[in-house]
């Protein structure tokens, strides 16, 4: 890859079995309209216990390769080799995936790629579901685990029309009003790189595991940096059950309040999800139909309190 358009940087830590899967979802035999040399997907092993295997990375095309960082004295955050793998990368544009985990919709990469033709310098975001009926802290507690979820994704045909995903999905908490109110973060999130070199990445002073609320700090400096959020319509990711530090513990256990004082500890206030209004681009497929209904009632339902805010 000499100079492709997008680099796409994916962040696993003991993912194995659900590496296999993303990188599939992220390869030209899955993505709809986009060609291997429009785009690089830069694998990150980020101190597993089983590294991944450079050949299976490899062998989902010519635009694939594999990284590795070691733990060092921040075994948790991903933060440092996200940056790393950033500045390692050649691309026009830098996606992140922060939790390699998530599959990804079939045309997030032409979506993706229209967007940052559309608008000069764009945040370009997608919205996040949880594999199953519930949301996977709840889901965990009435036996939900991964071999369950492998015979959820053997029912449909995902790698056939992998818009199927959104059949056998709920949306993420972050992500609960839908597409037309505002977000927190985004496990798909696109900025040029001269956007990413501002900003100064992703910031390492996150140490929390999984690095906290690092993902939902760039996600907000990125909106208020930039001139457009685009909002990708009729796609997301898609998590898989791996054990992760906030997303497969009950609720009782999870770490917000401890990640959210590391926030307020580096930004001096509160977290707040940014008002950025946001443009839309992409399709509607009719999986993903009831979806955009609930979006719309539950902005129907905001918009006496929204109204005159900017929401």
């Amino acid at each position: 890859m000499h100079h492709p358009r997008l680099s796409i940087i994916v962040n696993f830590h003991n993912m194995g079995r659900e590496a296999a899967r993303v990188l599939h979802t992220l390869s030209c035999r899955y993505q709809r309209g986009v060609a291997a040399n429009a785009y690089e997907v830069i694998a990150i092993d980020h101190g597993s216990s089983k590294p991944l295997d450079p050949a299976m990375v490899r062998s989902h095309g010519p635009n694939f390769r594999l990284v590795t960082h070691t733990l060092g004295t921040v075994p948790t955050s991903p933060a440092a080799a996200i940056n790393a793998a950033a500045a390692d990368s050649a691309g026009d544009a830098i996606a992140v995936c922060i939790d390699g985990a998530r599959m990804l919709s079939p045309g997030i990469v032409r979506f993706t790629l229209a967007a940052l033709e559309a608008f000069v310098d764009p945040v370009v975001a997608t919205l996040a579901w949880h594999l199953g009926p519930k949301l996977q802290n709840h889901s965990m507690l009435e036996g939900y685990d991964q071999s369950v979820e492998d015979r959820l994704l053997e029912s449909i045909d995902w790698r056939g029309d992998g818009y199927e995903l959104f059949t056998v999905s709920c949306l993420a908490g972050s992500y609960s009003g839908g597409w037309f109110l505002p977000i927190a973060e985004s496990n798909f999130l696109t900025v040029r790189r001269g956007t990413y070199d501002r900003l100064g990445g992703f910031d390492e002073r996150f140490h929390e595991a999984g690095g906290g609320l690092v993902g939902h700090d760039f996600y907000r400096r990125a909106c208020e940096a930039t001139s457009d959020l685009a909002l990708l319509i009729g796609e997301g990711t898609f998590h898989q059950y791996h054990g992760g530090v906030a997303t497969n513990v009950p609720e009782d256990r999870h770490p917000y309040q401890r990640f959210h004082a590391e926030y307020v500890r580096i930004r001096g206030e509160a977290f707040a999800a940014p008002s950025t209004r946001a443009c839309y681009l992409g399709t509607v497929p009719p999986q993903c139909l009831p979806f955009l209904a609930l979006s719309a009632e539950r902005a129907l339902a905001e918009r006496p309190a929204t109204v005159g805010h900017g929401s």
